[in-house]
């Protein structure tokens, strides 16, 4: 079996020490700024050096400086603890900041009402909408601690609750003989290619019966979705914040009137939910509610 390999045993409190000695200029004064002994300052430095097996720092008489591997050392280690600040102020303040994920549109037309309303009752929480294109909209990769979500999670390590119901449309171009009507039928779109996301879309030939089912083709972005639907090739279906969010012009946007609306959901871990996930809740159901 092959020899696992070691790695030096660095310790915090010993970047710490490295950082605070090259900064003060001398051991006295980097003691005196970490509130310990000057002994305790060389002891840390010496018990670095060995772990790292190089000379960090050249002293004189008069002044203590970093060796060329030294200013290497130092350059990471500013690193590591910029990082390591960064994590403790996520991990003991962030319920100070919600993030809620999306994949694709927001809240559609209700965006706006619900980030101005937040800032309005929750000022003590800063709220940030991120957009992550994936099946739960950034909450299985940490991208975020409330996802808005069109479809159910199939995942019991998730909490989730409709908090409003969005109309089905068709994207088509502009030019397309059904952007004449006011409204369309899923048989209209029966013979046409649907353009569609499985990773996060709401729509899928199944929602045709099985001999009536368009033919699909695949795409995994917005933009690109728009594009491809723009030049007529195909059409899309999508819920109603799509085009509150994305109005593109060559495109037009019409009501299937026999589709099932979307539910709209917001999903969040069940064994660690934010604070403030009641209130996002309660806010985005009455936003709805007013439709």
């Amino acid at each position: 079996m092959d020899e696992v390999q070691r790695h030096p045993d660095v310790e915090l409190r010993q970047l710490c020490c490295l950082v605070a000695i090259v900064d003060e200029g001398t051991f006295t004064d980097a003691a005196i700024t970490l509130g310990v002994s000057q002994a305790a300052v060389s002891r840390t430095l010496a018990s670095l050096e060995r772990a790292l097996g190089v000379r960090l720092l050249r002293r004189t008489s008069r002044a203590v400086t970093p060796t060329a591997t030294g200013l290497r050392v130092v350059a990471h280690a500013r690193r590591v603890l910029a990082e390591t600040e960064d994590l403790v102020r996520e991990a003991v303040s962030g319920h100070a900041h919600l993030r809620i994920g999306y994949a694709w549109s927001a809240l559609g037309r209700h965006t706006l009402a619900f980030q101005r309303r937040w800032r309005e009752l929750h000022r003590g929480t800063d709220l940030h909408l991120v957009r992550v294109n994936t099946g739960t909209a950034g909450l299985a990769e940490g991208s975020c601690d409330l996802a808005v979500v069109r479809r159910p999670l199939a995942d019991r390590r998730v909490e989730e609750a409709i908090v409003g119901l969005e109309r089905r449309l068709c994207a088509m171009a502009a030019d397309d003989p059904l952007a004449r009507r006011r409204t369309v039928r899923l048989a209209d779109l029966g013979g046409r290619t649907l353009l569609v996301d499985r990773r996060t879309g709401t729509t899928t030939a199944d929602l045709w019966p099985p001999d009536a089912r368009p033919a699909t083709e695949e795409i995994h972005d917005v933009d690109d979705w728009l594009n491809v639907i723009a030049t007529g090739r195909c059409v899309g279906m999508t819920a109603e914040a799509t085009a509150n969010q994305y109005p593109r012009p060559g495109v037009v946007y019409r009501p299937v009137r026999d589709a099932e609306p979307i539910a709209v959901r917001l999903a969040w871990w069940r064994d660690d939910p934010h604070p403030a996930t009641q209130a996002a809740l309660e806010l985005l159901t009455e936003l709805y509610r007013g439709d």
